[in-house]
């Protein structure tokens, strides 16, 4: 599904190397989560799936395909594979929690008939039928959050980049978001989880990636968090 080849990312400006020679293969329907201090490579790790960014060396697949074969015009497409969560959220102030979540369909020309049949349906899985017409300023940051998480997977991506979804909530509102992430996990959508949150990362015993100076450190499927702080 995900596959990185002695992938190395430098950037000229301070001739330092973000990531360096990392390999790692995440199977189709994994949940992983990607840990590491503040500058270990993480957001990196995310231009680089998304192509926001190119590699300086070294190969990424996704799904058996080179993404650096991809021209400017078909990574678009491999962006609607991908939903990604954002810690800050990122929603339209002006739109309604449906509309926030419609204009994702929009946007890759889907059908009001569409729109209206899967919105709904969406927002029913992550626990929010009952605020589809409120706006987010009346919602909490848990609930704000799970508005993204809807939007995210309305377009069915194969694979969740989800970027600190729990960096600012509270313990028991980080917990509920992580189980709405296992949940879409469970439905068959591969989910890396970017985090700093030691206590949720031990709770879930999923596998754990690690990274420290831009390296692949530890790989460890019985979900130890990696590092000390």
């Amino acid at each position: 599904m995900i596959e990185f080849r002695n992938v190395t990312k430098g950037y000229d400006k301070n001739k330092c190397e973000a990531l360096k020679d990392v390999s790692l293969f995440i199977d189709k329907g994994e949940f992983v989560f990607l840990v590491g201090r503040s500058g270990a490579g993480k957001s990196t790790f995310i231009k680089l799936l998304l192509r926001e960014v190119d590699v300086t060396s070294g190969d990424i697949l996704i799904n058996n395909y080179s993404i650096g074969k991809l021209s400017k015009k078909e990574i678009p497409y491999l962006r609607r594979k991908i939903g990604v969560v954002f810690q800050d959220f990122r929603l339209l102030e002006s739109k309604s929690v449906y509309e926030n979540v419609a204009y994702a369909m929009e946007i890759i020309g889907k059908s009001e008939k569409q729109i209206a049949k899967r919105v709904p349906l969406a927002l029913e899985m992550v626990g929010l039928s009952h605020r589809i017409n409120h706006y987010p300023n009346e919602l909490s940051g848990g609930e704000q959050q799970r508005v993204v998480i809807a939007r995210a997977i309305i377009n069915n991506p194969t694979i969740l980049i989800c970027d600190e979804p729990t960096g600012n909530l509270d313990p028991e509102t980080s917990y509920e978001i992580i189980k709405i992430l296992e949940e879409v996990n469970r439905r068959g959508t591969t989910v890396v989880v970017v985090t700093h949150d030691r206590e949720i990362v031990d709770v879930m015993k999923k596998r754990v990636l690690t990274l420290e100076e831009g390296c692949l450190i530890i790989d460890d499927a019985t979900g130890r968090y990696g590092y000390e702080v």
